[in-house]
């Protein structure tokens, strides 16, 4: 059995919630009205996984999570509006530690619930899995300037990278807007490819994030909303409830937003992105960096990629919110190399601005 918190203000909601995971069989659930009432829960009923809410009286939602994370952390499902506001602070809460969020459709609470209960649900049993470690520093780090690039990891150095274009291309899903901001500040001014994300997140989710970033890193960060040319120092953002395909156009390429496929189930889809870069780029010009997330989306063809002589990272399983998508590539054998997320821009530095006489690590 799983016991589960629901906190939020709305009776109604409390209500309705509480009936849907009943229902399931599986799961032993207790409410809260506010974040004061949820800590006293927490220390009566310890719950596997928590459900909160963001606007809430005596202690939102945001105050909760932070007392949470920092003093009995486990796993904390957000839900948010669908606004831009809600989207901001759901951001905020996926970088205090909250592992996922749901979006609260507006309208009748009955119809809305309707609306999210698979979603819900699936999100909750993947979080009562998850390891969740103790927070600390907090408020300093959400107030902190823009992190300090990391230092280049030597490695095995990437034969003919100069001069030539070719793409990074990232896959990430839950837990993935902390660590993408771990990673992507980073990368210098100078990088010399593009580097393309595919963030399993909804559409009103990725235009916020795409600023968000776009504060903290040298390269520009843009949310690819429409047919845009491929150029060094940018990092393009897939839109949410989209995928995001790189494609052909005169003398150059593009990325270029399509309807979601219903042949994959995850969107924006890492597994479509990665396939399109390698109709149009040798594997040789291309880079895969599997990051936390649950599933296996784009494990097979980023494994193709490595084989086909391309260089791919798979995040390591303790900086991994969720170990999903990164372990699926290492069964697969496709990792060219294992990484912690702080280690990975490094990494990337390393691979295409090789330094003469440095040894390979490892070798």
């Amino acid at each position: 059995m799983i016991k589960v918190l629901l906190v939020d203000d709305s009776a109604l909601m409390r209500r309705h919630l509480t009936q849907l995971l009943d229902a399931q069989g599986d799961f032993v659930v207790r409410a809260a009205r506010n974040g004061v009432e949820a800590l006293a829960l927490i220390e009566e009923f310890d719950p596997q996984v928590v459900t909160l809410d963001v606007n809430m009286p005596e202690m939102d939602g945001i105050t909760c999570l932070a007392r949470i994370m920092s003093d009995h952390p486990r796993p904390v499902v957000m839900v948010s509006s669908l606004t831009e506001q809600g989207a901001e602070t759901t951001l905020q809460a996926l970088r205090l530690g909250a592992v996922d969020f749901v979006q609260k459709p507006g309208g009748t609470i009955s119809l809305s619930i309707d609306r999210i209960h698979h979603e819900l649900v699936t999100k909750i049993r993947g979080a009562a899995g998850l390891r969740v470690r103790r927070s600390l520093g907090l408020r300093q780090r959400l107030g902190a300037g823009r992190p300090a690039p990391a230092p280049a990891v030597p490695d095995r150095v990437r034969a003919g990278a100069r001069g030539r274009m070719g793409l990074v291309l990232v896959g990430v899903s839950t837990g993935g807007p902390s660590v993408l901001e771990d990673i992507l500040p980073g990368l210098p001014a100078d990088f010399p490819w593009p580097v393309l994300v595919a963030q399993h997140m909804p559409g009103s989710f990725t235009g916020v994030f795409a600023r968000r970033l776009n504060e903290l890193c040298p390269l520009t960060v843009v949310e690819a909303a429409r047919q845009s040319p491929l150029e060094a120092g940018t990092i393009y953002i897939a839109k949410g409830d989209a995928d995001l395909v790189v494609t052909k156009r005169g003398g150059g390429y593009s990325v270029t937003p399509v309807p979601q496929s219903q042949d994959h189930l995850w969107h924006p889809s890492v597994t479509r992105l990665v396939s399109s870069a390698l109709d149009h780029f040798p594997a040789e010009q291309l880079i895969g960096v599997q990051l936390t997330g649950m599933g296996n989306d784009g494990a097979e063809v980023m494994a193709r990629l490595c084989k086909r002589g391309g260089l791919t990272i798979a995040q390591d399983a303790e900086t991994s919110v969720v170990f999903g998508m990164p372990n699926e590539l290492i069964k697969l054998g496709g990792a060219s190399t294992v990484l912690p997320s702080h280690d990975i821009a490094g990494q990337l530095v390393a691979w295409l601005r090789p330094q003469v006489g440095l040894r390979a690590r490892g070798g």
